[in-house]
């Protein structure tokens, strides 16, 4: 009789989870239920299992609505049926098409009508719904012969009275109105909740007919899907055989590339592999994937294949992966075996400028109608939504500011801010919106719609409408297109080298960067700013601990960095192994035998299988589902259970002790979880061999490429200041040479009009494009004639010092401009055949010091380009040490002057400590840490130079700094304000810091 639930799946409307709404069903005796979520069906496949698990038979569908006017309700006969539903909505959602007040002529669809809104005709598959409250007016049905299409209509969105004063707010914050203002038509009736069937059919109990025609219509109603089994596109060339010979041929082709000698142990692993992949049958989705590296490679685009992945051979020869697996030892069955049905995804980076053309050649390449995105549900987050409460209950924005910027427990008792809370609470994890995954791209056999109606978010790409984990239960996998800065960085570099010194770098032949000598001297000291995932102080510090030299110690590092096992007490315990080899005992031989390249520690998931393997006896296959479950990705307890006693069962045939094998399987526990793949660790460090070579090699290049793509860890000023140090010569932008990236003549770097922060985006387009087209500009005149531009804007550019090219000085500038554009109109900015001679003003001289000019960069820059922040300060101090000689005052107290360059805040049972960056009067990094009970009496004020007293802490050759006492030092006035002693010291506060936090 349920034939129109709603859950809360229904954006802003329902309030019932699919698992409550099914467990109410049991409840209330109904063994036929319809989930039918407003212009959605993104709970359709989580109702299906919990209705099988509760032996209720699933009916699907949708209610269509129309600017949350409802048209009509829509029941899935069958597969088809559910298809037929979900191309009107794709049409509607992607198209633009509006949806018809009439349903269209579905073939396997029910359509129900509201009583008002039933057309004249109905054709067999169409109904009218009677509510209870209307139950009189099928008198007048009656007699016009239609009761034989009625059915019986009891809407299901809510199950309190709480509940629905939660589907209120929920109407209200939908509509963005006051909850004492919604309109009753814009809200349910409080009785659309489930009672139980016997009283719901007794309502009904004087026309039975409508009972029976609802029956008749739930009858019909077989939606049947198998969840589980692979629904990815299948073949790559159409045929089974076909891809299994087209993937043999690309693999043994490309082993002559990767191993140019013949290697035994490459080939038998590729035999291995390639039965195990056609057995699986994924054959197809190693096709379609070489398929999309083939299609970048043509494009000289470069990307980084990671994940599991990269275990595998066939990718390695594929060129999906430039990881070799032999190598580092690397276990397929970590990435595919024969107890795993579904593959796992691989992970695939490109340059954020690239990903968008790769994203359409798979759209164009297998067809709009097999291609989506992942979608997401972005939920209701518990402080988050005390705005929007708080509007609903029509608090003014003073008090919107208070509830959304403190803590609860500073928040007033008042009696709607208790119900701000009560409702917030309540409405925490529901869903608010639906929003597209970062990277998971599914690329189905069968039309999407068979499964979902499609979105079209402003990114422009169609979104399936549920996530990554209800398409898993589904069977599809997705295909991870990911992108990132640092491979941005890489590739702008080369062109850069290409272009500036006539040299061409072949980066993607990881055999040029990798191990290579230079490198891994810089890598050892730490000099990694700029380069991708080893630039961060952490990082580096770990570097500096390990005397890092070589790719497979970086390979480790680049694991143990992660913060579980940091917080394990592994990471100490592996720096001090590393260091002292000989002065530590291995847990058991097993452990020194195969994880002898980590001194017997767990580092990596791969670990954990080779423990469960050599030491338990399990297979491979068996030691991944072991690593799976402990990680929180198996699903099966069953299958850890079974697992489990077979590791046990093995050790007692092995004979070992039970004490042992406990702590043995105790220390697999404690590791699985947070242990992190090898070969993403391996692909990661790959990537930053890449990046450092060109560091080392190629410096200025390197840094404008870094610049150019926003930077990685630290912002933009770090950038230029390693540039610095590498012999650059800084140029503030200029209108005449200058683009809107940062540029590389030889060793001048003229910065870009896009770090001036007052500049938009189209104004440095039209300054760029007309001196393309038209030639330098000859003057501030000439400037402004051509140039449609604000008295404000050509003001930011004098103070850049962007007309420096005229020989005059900012002042006379500035006074220039003024007369130009107070007298100046648009219809003058006109093309003329004879150039009116620039007028030349006799101006008073009108002097200017470096001083303001410093100031002049920081507010429009962020940070000072002309001189160094320590030229700023009021004291000429420079303190006692510099870090060149740290090391030599382990565990003495020092004096430092020193300028803020990041801090990292970290919660401890003590309060929240800080670890510093930063760098000296030298230009050289260093780093500090900040107790607790110091920042209660020495806090951090903002960006800028401090005076630093702490102790020297050598850990493991790299010395830190625990600061004792700490004072932010003062520059000196702003004499741009020297008249206005209140501004003087305003500028001071835009001095930037990165802060990050470890959660």
């Amino acid at each position: 009789m349920y034939l129109n639930c709603h859950s809360y799946h229904s954006l802003r409307y329902g309030t019932i989870a699919v698992e409550t709404l099914v467990q109410q069903a049991v409840a209330c005796g109904v063994h036929t239920l319809a989930l039918t979520d407003i212009n959605t069906i993104t709970g359709c496949y989580d109702f299906i299992k919990a209705c099988k698990m509760a032996g209720i038979r699933p009916v699907v569908g949708m209610e269509l609505r129309n600017n949350g006017e409802l048209l009509y309700i829509c029941l899935a006969k069958n597969r088809k049926g559910l298809k037929e539903i979900n191309q009107l909505l794709t049409a509607h959602n992607c198209e633009g098409a509006a949806l018809p007040c009439v349903a269209p002529a579905f073939e396997h669809v029910f359509t129900i009508y509201p009583l008002d809104k039933a057309p004249e005709l109905l054709q067999e598959n169409e109904c009218i719904g009677i509510q209870p409250h209307q139950i009189n007016a099928l008198f007048r049905l009656e007699k016009r012969k239609r009761l034989s299409k009625c059915v019986v209509w009891f809407p299901v969105t809510v199950s309190s009275k709480t509940e629905h004063n939660l589907h209120r707010i929920l109407r209200a914050i939908d509509r963005n109105e006051i909850l004492t203002k919604l309109n009753p038509n814009n809200y349910c009736r409080e009785g659309e909740r489930m009672i139980p069937l016997q009283q719901l059919l007794k309502m009904y109990q004087n026309y039975p007919q409508l009972i029976e025609n609802t029956h008749k219509i739930l009858s019909q109603c077989l939606f049947e899907v198998e969840l589980g089994t692979p629904k990815n596109k299948k073949h790559f060339t159409g045929d089974r055989d076909k891809d299994k010979k087209l993937l043999a041929k690309l693999a043994y082709k490309g082993i002559q590339k990767r191993y140019p000698i013949t290697n035994k142990q490459a080939l038998q692993r590729i035999e291995k592999e390639l039965k195990v992949i056609h057995e699986l049958d994924f054959c197809g989705y190693f096709l379609i994937t070489w398929d999309i590296i083939r299609y970048s490679n043509s494009q000289g685009f470069m990307h980084i294949g990671r994940g599991s992945g990269a275990n595998s051979i066939v990718a390695y020869c594929l060129g999906i992966t430039d990881i070799c697996p032999l190598e580092l030892d690397l276990y397929f069955e970590r990435f595919l075996n024969l107890n795993r049905k579904t593959p796992p995804d691989f992970d695939i980076d490109w340059s954020w400028q690239d990903r968008d053309v790769i994203l359409k050649y798979i759209f164009s390449r297998y067809g709009k109608e097999h291609v989506a995105f992942c979608g997401t549900n972005v939920e209701f987050k518990y402080r988050s939504i005390f705005r929007e409460l708080g509007k609903v209950f029509g608090l003014p924005k003073e008090e919107l500011d208070t509830l959304a910027k403190n803590p609860v427990a500073k928040h007033d008792d008042s009696s709607v801010v208790q119900l701000i809370h009560k409702y917030g609470k309540l409405l925490e994890k529901y869903p608010n919106q639906r929003s597209m995954h970062a990277c998971g791209i599914i690329i189905s056999e069968e039309p999407i719609t068979y499964f979902t109606a499609l979105e079209m978010p402003p990114k422009g790409f169609p979104i399936v409408q549920f996530d990554m984990h209800v398409a898993e239960d589904i069977g599809f996998e997705k295909f991870d297109i990911l992108s990132q800065r640092g491979i941005g960085s890489i590739n702008d570099a080369v062109k850069l080298i290409k272009k500036n010194r006539g040299i061409e770098i072949d980066i993607r032949n990881t055999q040029l960067s990798k191990n290579e000598i230079n490198c891994n001297v810089h890598l050892s000291k730490g000099h990694t700013i700029g380069c991708f995932y080893i630039e961060s102080p952490a990082m580096r510090g770990l570097l500096r601990r390990l005397k890092c030299d070589n790719y497979q110690t970086l390979v480790a590092a680049s694991s143990i960095i992660r913060p579980g096992v940091a917080q394990s007490g592994m990471m100490k315990e592996y720096i001090f192994r590393h260091n002292h080899p000989n002065q530590f005992e291995y847990f058991h031989p097993v452990f020194e035998q195969h994880l002898g390249d980590t001194y017997g520690i767990m580092v990596y998931q791969e670990d954990v299988i080779k423990i469960a393997m050599h030491f338990g006896g399990l297979s491979a296959a068996d030691g991944d589902v072991l690593r799976r479950a402990m990680s929180g990705k198996g699903r099966s307890l069953a299958a850890l259970q079974k697992v489990k006693e077979h590791f046990f069962e093995s050790c007692v045939a092995k004979g070992h002790p039970e004490a042992l094998s406990k702590e043995v399987y105790r220390q697999i526990e404690s590791f699985a979880g947070y242990s992190f793949c090898k070969a993403h660790s391996a692909s990661y460090a790959v990537e930053s061999y890449q990046s450092l070579y060109l560091k080392v090699h190629f410096p200025l290049e390197f840094m404008v490429a870094v610049i150019n793509n926003n930077g990685g860890f630290y912002r933009t000023e770090v950038y230029i200041h390693e540039a610095k140090k590498s012999g650059a010569t800084v140029l503030n932008p200029c209108v005449n040479t200058s683009f809107g990236e940062t540029t590389l003549a030889g060793t001048e770097v003229f910065l870009g009009l896009m770090l001036i922060q007052s500049l938009d985006t189209k104004t440095i387009d039209c300054i760029v494009n007309e001196r393309t087209a038209k030639g330098v500009y000859t003057s501030l005149e000439d400037f402004i004639n051509r140039i449609p531009i604000g008295i404000e804007t050509v003001q930011s550019l004098i103070f850049m010092g962007a007309f420096r090219f005229t020989g005059k000085g900012k002042n006379e500038l500035l006074v220039q401009a003024r007369l130009l554009l107070c007298r100046f109109k648009s219809e003058y900015r006109m093309p003329m055949l004879l150039q009116e001679p620039v007028k030349e003003y006799q101006l008073p001289v009108l002097n200017r010091s470096l001083l303001e000019d410093a100031y002049d960069e920081i507010e429009l820059l962020g940070f000072p380009v002309s001189c160094s922040p320590f030229d700023l300060l009021q004291t000429k101090y420079r303190g006692n040490v510099k870090v060149a000689c740290l090391e030599k005052h382990h565990k003495q107290q020092v004096k430092m002057m020193a300028y803020l360059i990041a801090r990292k805040q970290v919660p401890t049972k003590r309060g929240t400590m800080y670890f510093g960056t930063w760098i000296d009067a030298n230009g050289d990094y260093f780093d500090t840490t900040h107790f607790p009970d110091c920042l209660e009496k020495y806090p951090f004020q903002g960006g800028g130079c401090y005076l630093l007293l702490g102790r020297v802490e050598v850990d493991y050759h790299f010395p830190t700094l625990t600061i004792e006492k700490m004072a932010k030092m003062p520059f000196l006035p702003d004499p741009r304000y020297a008249h206005d002693k209140q501004s003087q010291f305003l500028i001071h506060n835009q001095i930037k810091e990165d802060v990050s936090s470890t959660l």
